[in-house]
Formats: structure tokens, C-alpha cells, sequence
């Protein structure tokens, strides 16, 4: 047993995604998608902020020189100074332009949300393979251990037998020849531990002593998650509860928003304008106005963000309807490997895993007992060994079809561990 082995961290499959969810960049990423969000969502709520202008005149020359104006001194060769203008300008949006906005944005960040709710639901299927890789690796291991223990048994009283004349050399070097086989698989079994457990190192952004983490070996509780439904009827549940295709809706509506917005804008905002001047040179010495200005849409109309709009809202619409596909396409494949791959486990474990235990055990009973030779022995463990690694294979199958299921449906099974508590669209009203 390698060192490593001896100060094995294990770690359960919630421990795993838990972790991962911590420490994965993309996911990471994808909170920094919806904080981006709801920073658009404060720009489209802004109200444009006023302008306030100050203005001075007459500062070359003799600003009101001898000026009869009330404002000035009547004394031949005074300046009655410059004039100064205050202005204040508000632009008001018309027409709903920022409601529209508001929606749309809104609208942004609930897309965002439901990206990062998929980002969780592939990436935490992606842990989940890495762990259960790292499961079968580690069973394959004990069972070439096994193996190893078995044939070392043989190897020690055949030496034995061998000494004492009761069987020919030849047979000896046969089971010597499979324990050597025997220790080259276990090498290799432990080799291919420790690459499952670099994927899963690689996957949870390589924590500490992620070298040293094994899968504890207990199968997950598979809940009902509606395996056992009619196959429309899933179809329908994940129509209504994948993120993705939630995304994708969002998107659609938010192409609405903007193609509104973008028609909208032929309908010119208002400019208004209120002032007051302070003229000494004037002859009425202070005066106040109010303006109003409006573009005029002469020569552009908006064409150029209605055409630019309209081709987004098609586009939009296009891939909700390629994600709903899609979508019906992976619950029809999963529920079909998940059919299968739970009837083969079944069968392994109401036949097949017990005949190859009684055949291995009948065949080492008879050979030691001199009631059968050598090469029955030798294919009686190669046939436990290929049903063994089989079953264990089928098994963690079984899990990933299971989890594979719950991903086309759009269901965690381990609900509590999805990290999207606080970035709720709806919390943060």
C-alpha cells in the first residue's frame, strides 16, 4: 500500500460539490455575470441627471460704458460691469423609453440568474463524474488487491505441493505466472487512482491534499426524481424547470423589450430649459426665461436600431426553440440510459455477481483439493475478476445515468447544496 493511501483524506460526494462549488472558477464567473447585471439594472433605472449653466458676458471692452440703463451708475465714464445668465436644463425621457429599459434589464438579470442555475447544474455533473471516477478506480484497486491476496495464497501451498512432489513445475510456474499478472494489474489499478484523483483535483480547482482524497465508498440514496414516469410527462417537467431553456426564454422577452425601445426612439425626448440674467447694461436689468427644445427626426428615423433589434428578437427566438429540442432530446436519451443501466445492475445483483462467487470459491475448493486442475482454477478467477470489474463499472454506470437524468429534467437532488440562495432575482426586492 502506498503512502498516500495511509494518510487518505476520504471525502463523500456532497463534501465534493461542496467544495466545488467554493472554489470553481466558472462558477465564480457566472456570480460576476449577475452582478454585472444588476449593475445594468441601476443604469436603465437612471434618471438623466440636469445641467446647470452659468454664463458671463461683456468681458472685452467697457462692458455698459456710459450706459443710461437703470442698472448703472449715472456718472459719465462708469462700466456698469458684465452681465451673468443662470440656466437650468432638465431632459425628460417620453414615450416609456425608461420603463422600457427597466423591464429589460430586469428581465437581463433574471437571465443571468438562471444562467448561473445552469452553470450548477452541468458543472456539479461534471464533479460528480470526477468523484465517481475516482470511486471506480479505487474499487477496481481493492478488487486486484483481492486478487493479489488470492494468488499469493496459491502461489505459497503450491510451493509447497511443489516441494512435496504432488504437482509438476509446470502447473507451479502457471499460478506463479498469474500472480505476476496479478501484481501488474494492481499497479496499474493504483496508477489509475491516482490520475482519477488529479481529475478530481483539476475539477475542484485542486484544493489542499487533493492528492490524498478518496471517495468514500458508499452509493448515493437514489430519490425519485421521476425515473418511473411516463416519458411525456418528463418531457413536460424539464420543459418547465431547465435553466437553460429559462435563459433562453428570458432573452426572447428581453429582445421584445428592446425592440419596443428601439421603435420608441422616433418619439423625441423634451429638453426644458429655465434661466434667469442679472444685465446692469441692460435696460431691463434682471429677466428670466424658459425654453423647450425637441429633436427633430428629419433626416433619421432609427432604422439602422429598429433593423439591429428586430434581427436580435429573431435570433433569440430562434435558439429558445433549438433549446427546446434540445431539451427533449436529452430527457428522451437519459431516460433511456438510465432504463438501461438500472436493469443491468439489477441483474448483476440478483444473479450474476453471486453465481461468480460460488464458481470462484468451488473452483479453489477443488483445486486444493487435487479435484481439478490448474487451468480451471486460473479461469475461474479471471471469470470473477471480468464479472467483478463489470458489476463495478455497470454500477457506477447506474449513478451517472441517474444524475444524468435529474440533469435533463433540471432537478438537483441535492437541493440544498445549490449555491444560488442569495442571488435570487425576486430576494433582492
Amino acid at each position: 500500500m502506498s503512502a498516500a493511501a495511509d494518510t487518505a483524506a476520504t471525502i463523500s460526494e456532497d463534501e465534493a460539490l461542496a467544495l466545488f462549488y467554493q472554489r470553481n472558477l466558472d462558477l465564480i464567473a457566472a456570480r460576476y455575470n449577475i452582478e454585472d447585471a444588476q449593475a445594468q439594472e441601476i443604469i436603465a433605472a437612471a434618471i438623466p441627471n440636469p445641467t446647470i449653466g452659468v454664463q458671463v458676458m461683456g468681458l472685452t471692452g467697457k462692458a455698459g460704458y456710459n450706459s443710461s440703463a437703470l442698472g448703472c451708475r449715472q456718472t459719465p465714464g462708469y462700466e456698469c460691469g458684465p452681465g451673468q445668465t443662470y440656466s437650468f436644463s432638465q431632459l425628460i425621457e417620453t414615450a416609456g423609453k425608461r420603463g422600457l429599459r427597466m423591464e429589460s434589464s430586469a428581465i437581463g438579470s433574471q437571465a443571468a440568474e438562471s444562467d448561473f442555475r445552469n452553470a450548477v447544474r452541468v458543472f456539479s455533473n461534471m464533479v460528480r463524474d470526477a468523484y465517481y471516477g475516482l470511486l471506480l478506480a479505487q474499487k477496481q484497486r481493492r478488487l486486484a488487491r483481492e486478487l493479489v491476496s488470492h494468488y499469493q495464497e496459491a502461489v505459497r501451498s503450491n510451493r509447497l505441493r511443489l516441494q512435496a512432489g504432488d504437482i509438476a513445475e509446470a502447473e507451479f510456474l502457471r499460478i506463479d505466472m498469474e500472480a505476476l499478472k496479478a501484481q501488474s494489474d494492481l499497479d496499474n489499478a493504483e496508477a489509475a487512482v491516482e490520475q482519477a484523483q488529479a481529475n478530481l483535483a483539476v475539477t475542484l480547482n485542486w484544493p489542499d491534499k487533493s492528492m490524498q482524497f478518496e471517495a468514500r465508498e458508499q452509493w448515493p440514496q437514489l430519490k425519485d426524481i421521476g425515473q418511473n414516469s411516463a416519458r411525456e410527462s418528463l418531457i413536460d417537467k424539464a420543459l418547465s424547470l431547465r435553466p437553460d431553456l429559462r435563459a433562453d426564454r428570458q432573452r426572447a422577452d428581453q429582445a421584445d423589450k428592446e425592440l419596443e425601445l428601439a421603435r420608441r426612439l422616433n418619439y423625441p425626448d423634451v429638453t426644458v430649459t429655465g434661466g434667469y440674467t442679472h444685465d446692469p447694461g441692460n435696460t431691463n436689468l434682471n429677466s428670466s426665461f424658459v425654453g423647450v427644445s425637441v429633436p427633430v427626426p428629419l433626416f433619421y428615423q432609427h432604422q439602422g436600431e429598429i433593423g439591429q433589434a428586430a434581427v436580435n428578437h429573431n435570433k433569440t427566438r430562434l435558439a429558445a426553440e433549438a433549446t427546446e429540442l434540445a431539451v427533449r432530446n436529452d430527457v428522451v436519451g437519459a431516460l433511456a440510459a438510465w432504463k438501461s443501466a438500472d436493469k443491468v445492475v439489477q441483474r448483476f445483483e440478483s444473479e450474476l455477481l453471486d453465481h461468480a462467487r460460488k464458481v470462484r470459491d468451488r473452483a479453489e475448493l477443488a483445486y486444493r483439493k487435487g479435484a481439478s486442475g490448474v487451468l480451471e482454477f486460473i479461469d475461474a478467477q479471471r471469470s470473477y475478476k471480468a464479472a467483478m470489474l463489470d458489476y463495478d463499472a455497470a454500477a457506477i454506470n447506474r449513478i451517472n445515468a441517474y444524475y444524468d437524468l435529474a440533469k435533463s429534467l433540471g432537478i438537483e437532488p441535492n437541493g440544498e447544496l445549490t449555491p444560488d440562495e442569495g442571488y435570487s432575482h425576486e430576494n433582492r426586492r
